[in-house]
Formats: structure tokens, C-alpha cells, sequence
């Protein structure tokens, strides 16, 4: 991850980047689970401690395949690329003590109001059978066009307020090998166009599927946008209305997250 990292951050040097989507799939296979790695994710992101996965675990286990996509021949840089919205599949729960074959590619290059986006898919597979699917959507802003968020968010009955400590973010880096620095630093966030210090959208995902935890079935999906960033240190409000559920800025109430679970398409 240091080498990637670094390829990341020499790249605003090369002089050229392509203009389509490498046609690549990167693979690990037989990933185990460190015990130790999980339990301190659950603790991070408010899962309870136990053997089966939560759902976001393995795109933690796959972002460095994403990132070594990213880094290598790509028509956008990661250091521009924002996450604007993420799926998850699973078709059955994942154990601590399966080995996972995990699979990476891209796909989708598409122009956006403010600049392009793209997918990243990545697949989990057990002996053979693929029983998780990830597909995140990211956006390489390269123009100011667009807008933000919605702004006629009705917010659902409040269920939780969450206090966001001013660390959640360099933990959260911890766990899962996503160091962008808007996450980490004040300074940092602001040299990248924030104002402040924001939490991952991934965090900000599981956090909502541990507040879900006991509710949903084994076999489920879940579609989010990320709408707006959520400042730390700082509250996040969290509410549910019907198969949707919703997180906002407790302060200014602006929306940062909405969501919904379904029946996943296979």
C-alpha cells in the first residue's frame, strides 16, 4: 500500500493519461481473515464483535486492488476522484474463517456535470461461487458545474444521533488503507477544497448497516449516495423511513447520506 500510495502521489507528473478505462481485472485469491483487523473495524465502524462479516468488510479487503487499479495507467487521478455512491450484494453472510478469491475492475467511464465518473466492481468469491459484489461510483471533479447536495431534504423521524469524534477518520484509515487526506487533517482536507476535516463515506455506510444490524436478512442489498460531506468532529442525525434510511449533518442539517435495502438482483 506505501508503494501504491506513492504511485498515487506522482502521478499529477506523468504527462499523459489515457482516455478510456484500462481493460484490466486485478485478483488475490485465498485472502484470509485476520481476526484481529476485523474486530478492530467493528469497533471502529459499531458492529458487534463476531465471526460472520459485516457487509462492508470485503470492500475494505479489496481497496487495495482498487487503489492499484487507480495508480496504474488511468484516465483520471485518484487524488481528484470523489465517492458519490456505493452497492452492495450479498448473497449469503461471509464467515471470519472463509477464504475469499476477490476480483477488481473497472467500468462505465461517463461524463458528469462536474467532470467524470466511473465504477469500480469488485467480487468476493468462496470456492468458487461469487457471493458478495461491490460497485462504487466515483466522480473526478474537473469543473465547478453542478451542484451539491439536495435541497429539499425532509429528514425521516430521528432514530440515533451519533457524536463523530475529530479521530474517526485517521481510525477509520486504520482499518481499511483509504489515507485520502480530507480524511485525516484539517490542513490536509483544506489543500483538497474541504473546510474542514470529513468523515469516509464507508464509515459513514457501515455505521448505518451496524445500526441496522439484527434487521436485515442474510441475503440483502444496499444502495447509498453520498449527498454532502460530514464534518468531525461533529453529530450525524440517523433515521429510517420504510427500506430507506438517511444520515444529515445534526448542525446545519444538511443530508450526507441516503440509502435503501433491497432484494439483491440475483
Amino acid at each position: 500500500m506505501k508503494r501504491t500510495y506513492a504511485r498515487v502521489a506522482l502521478g499529477p507528473l506523468r504527462l499523459r493519461r489515457p482516455d478510456e478505462l484500462p481493460d484490466r481485472v486485478l485478483s488475490r485469491e485465498a485472502v484470509a481473515v485476520d481476526r484481529a483487523h476485523l474486530a478492530a473495524y467493528d469497533r471502529v465502524c459499531g458492529f458487534r464483535l463476531r465471526d460472520e462479516l459485516p457487509a462492508t468488510y470485503p470492500h475494505v479487503l479489496a481497496f487495495p486492488l482498487a487503489l492499484e487499479l487507480m495508480a496504474g495507467p488511468f484516465p483520471v487521478s485518484p487524488l481528484r476522484v470523489v465517492h458519490i455512491g456505493n452497492r452492495i450484494e450479498q448473497d449469503r453472510p461471509l464467515r471470519a474463517d472463509e477464504a475469499l478469491d476477490l476480483r477488481v475492475h473497472a467500468e462505465n467511464l461517463a461524463p458528469h456535470p462536474r467532470g467524470r465518473q466511473f465504477e469500480v466492481v469488485a467480487e468476493a468469491a468462496v470456492d468458487g461461487a461469487t457471493v458478495w459484489r461491490g460497485r462504487s461510483t466515483y466522480l473526478h471533479r474537473e469543473g465547478s458545474g453542478g451542484g451539491g447536495g439536495r435541497t429539499d431534504f425532509e429528514p425521516p423521524p430521528l432514530r440515533a444521533l451519533w457524536r463523530v469524534p475529530g479521530d474517526v477518520g485517521r481510525r477509520y484509515a486504520a482499518v481499511s488503507g483509504d489515507r485520502n487526506p480530507i480524511h485525516l487533517h484539517p490542513l490536509a482536507a483544506r489543500a483538497f477544497g474541504q473546510k474542514g476535516t470529513i468523515a469516509h463515506g464507508m464509515w459513514t455506510k457501515a455505521r448505518c448497516l451496524a445500526a441496522l444490524e439484527g434487521s436485515l436478512p442474510s441475503a440483502f442489498a444496499v444502495d447509498v449516495r453520498f449527498k454532502n460531506p460530514l464534518p468531525v468532529p461533529g453529530k450525524a442525525a440517523f433515521g429510517v423511513r420504510g427500506d430507506e434510511f438517511f444520515v444529515w449533518d445534526a448542525k446545519s442539517g444538511r443530508p450526507v447520506l441516503d440509502g435503501r435495502t433491497s432484494t439483491p438482483a440475483g
